[in-house]
């Protein structure tokens, strides 16, 4: 068989296996994913969110800094974000809970001190991203807030200071965002892209 025609059952196989796993005793799990540097977040079709993988800033959000192999269960969300070593989640209610480093404020609780369990960072947000060092998110009222590293102006506030509390950067009108190593995207209601 020829390179290509394997290439393409394989591919069938992978995308077949990654949509209908079951996995841990036979428990469906839902496709939302997040991935950081070196860990995983994951749901359920019950909400449950689950980690897995290195947790040396706690940012599996276990309470530990132990690194985990078999996923542990935390709480009922909606939406799950990880890049680098800090990770987000957004429970059904909008509120918007951040765990892991925070050596620039990427967390957004007003310090710069790791957190080995989820601390509440907003409420009433719809959608979020997490950047290498930096987070954004948009209120149900389409404002956009962004904290952590500011170095190359990723943040998009005209400065390149660091916020370790969410600053409001846009007062209405977005409606999502997406988060780089050093750049952040967002998109307005009127489907205008925008880069900072």
């Amino acid at each position: 068989m020829s390179f290509i025609p394997r290439l393409c059952i394989t591919l069938l196989i992978f995308s077949f296996l990654a949509f209908h796993a079951r996995v841990y005793g036979q428990t469906e799990y839902n496709a939302t994913v997040a991935s950081g540097q070196n860990h995983t977040l994951f749901t359920k079709t019950d909400g449950s969110l689950w980690l897995v993988g290195r947790n040396n800033y706690g940012q599996l959000g276990d309470g530990t800094t132990t690194d985990r192999s078999a996923p542990v269960k935390d709480a009922n969300v909606t939406r799950l974000e990880a890049y680098g070593t800090h990770s987000l989640y957004l429970k059904n209610d909008g509120t918007l809970w951040a765990f892991g480093r925070n050596n620039y404020g990427q967390l957004g609780d007003g310090t710069t001190t790791d957190r080995n369990t989820s601390v509440q960072v907003l409420s009433g947000v719809a959608t979020m991203a997490a950047g290498l060092n930096h987070t954004l998110a948009v209120k149900t009222d389409g404002s956009l807030y962004a904290w952590g590293r500011n170095q190359k102006g990723q943040l998009g506030d005209g400065t390149t200071t660091d916020r370790t509390s969410p600053t409001q950067i846009l007062a209405s009108n977005v409606s999502q965002v997406a988060a780089g190593q050093y750049h952040s995207l967002y998109i307005t209601n009127n489907e205008s892209q925008n880069l900072y």
